[in-house]
């Protein structure tokens, strides 16, 4: 969740319960075979978005062999197969905050349905095209545990637009297509990538306290439970403890 530091929202997806991390492959299996079809090939090095759907199914800890299965099941799959397509929805949550919520689906009438319910009965509200998109920038955002002066000036030469250190890491900001030019920069010079992939960074940030924040990671929990759903982004500012 943006506004949440990378390194906590990699965590706590890499810790989620066994039925919720069920759900959160089984959602990157569908990003990944989606891709291939709208990008008429299953290999990576031709598909950016394939490639891109890998990079992230990695950071949430999906096995190769799922992946691979995934590639290979789309691939062949025939007339008949799920018409998935990429549609996104945009919200307001507890305190003001903005959410941007990205989804696959093959039938827009049951995703809206969907979201439009969960905003109802969490305290949300659902917002018109463009209501706060505007807030949101896609970038590519790399975890690396090495904070060293070295490490950094490799992301730098290679694209590297900000760079954040924090006592897990760096997180470090490019553009959508300089991501693997840094990231692959990183691998080649001896450097451990805990995760590189494309996410949607706000442009400011709404502090949030209080029971807001209990509000808030109900209602964000239940968007992203939601089987259309594949990611949801928002501008909140939240205090350390709040996964706690």
């Amino acid at each position: 969740m943006a506004g949440h530091s990378k390194w906590s929202q990699i965590k706590r997806k890499k810790g989620a319960n066994d039925k919720r991390r069920s759900a959160i492959y089984s959602k990157h299996i569908r990003a990944i075979q989606a891709a291939v079809r709208s990008g008429g090939s299953g290999d990576p090095s031709g598909n950016l978005s394939l490639k891109n759907a890998i990079a992230a199914a990695k950071a949430d800890t999906v096995p190769v062999d799922n992946i691979d299965n995934a590639v290979k099941r789309a691939v062949g799959a025939g007339e008949g197969a799920a018409e998935y397509k990429e549609v996104s929805y945009e919200g307001y949550g507890p305190a003001g905050t903005a959410l941007f919520i990205e989804t696959l689906t093959d039938n827009v009438n049951r995703t809206v349905a969907d979201i439009r319910a969960v905003f109802n009965k969490r305290g949300g509200s659902l917002g018109t095209s463009g209501s706060v998109a505007w807030q949101f920038e896609k970038k590519g955002i790399i975890l690396l545990t090495d904070t060293s002066e070295a490490a950094q000036e490799v992301a730098i030469e290679n694209g590297a637009e900000d760079i954040n250190e924090s006592e897990d890491g760096l997180e470090i900001s490019t553009g959508p297509a300089d991501l693997y030019a840094v990231q692959d920069a990183l691998t080649n010079a001896g450097y451990v990538v805990e995760s590189g992939q494309i996410t949607m960074l706000p442009s400011n940030t709404v502090a949030v306290a209080g029971d807001d924040v209990r509000k808030l990671l109900v209602l964000v929990e239940a968007l992203e439970d939601l089987d259309d759903v594949q990611n949801v982004y928002t501008n909140a500012d939240l205090p350390e403890d709040a996964e706690a």
